[in-house]
């Protein structure tokens, strides 16, 4: 198992980043959509590395928006090459992944961190700890379908994503109207076939 000397992770929102500014954040991994303005939430951090991710939060093309593509999943992963590359300069850390709601890429972007740095650990384990994490996680398929590719997991992250759609809608009806307000039944229905 690699180590990225991380102690705390942290999944959120925007409108939860004034909360973590006092928590020692080290490290961020910001995705958010491509026009969105400056977060001055970050002006009351501390020193911290952070890189930004510009992308929407869909799964199907939409005109005038941008689609999560395979590299931006490569470029998730080279920030966690950097982490573990970094982990003998530090003794601990605080990674904190935000996108919009903290629901969606961040949650899927952790995902992806936690499958690179522990690529034995089960699928099952991953999501496990990603609900611990993030209660409300409900990862972007097409990101976890592309981590799945680059992280050489078979097919086996997608097939237990598919059952943690299903864990998620009985644990809360907000899932079912929110997904489908948005637009992604198509995950739903990944959840449903799961149940």
């Amino acid at each position: 198992m690699q180590t990225l000397k991380i102690s705390t992770l942290t999944i959120c929102g925007i409108d939860e980043l004034p909360d973590q500014s006092e928590r020692g954040v080290s490290h961020v991994l910001s995705i958010v959509d491509p026009d969105l303005p400056a977060l001055e939430a970050f002006q009351t951090y501390g020193a911290h590395d952070r890189t930004i991710l510009q992308f929407h939060d869909i799964i199907d093309a939409a005109p005038d928006r941008i689609l999560p593509q395979p590299e931006h999943v490569t470029q998730i992963l080279d920030f966690g090459s950097r982490l573990i590359q970094s982990a003998e300069d530090r003794v601990e850390g605080h990674l904190l992944v935000h996108c919009h709601m903290g629901i969606s890429r961040s949650t899927a972007a952790m995902l992806t961190l936690m499958g690179q740095t522990s690529p034995d650990e089960s699928e099952e384990l991953l999501f496990e700890r990603l609900r611990t994490i993030r209660p409300q996680a409900w990862p972007n398929s097409l990101m976890v379908g592309y981590a799945d590719d680059q992280l050489s997991r078979k097919g086996k992250l997608v097939a237990e994503l598919h059952r943690h759609y299903a864990l998620q809608l009985k644990r809360d009806v907000m899932f079912e109207e929110l997904m489908t307000r948005i637009g992604r039944t198509r995950e739903l229905e990944m959840g449903r076939s799961a149940a």
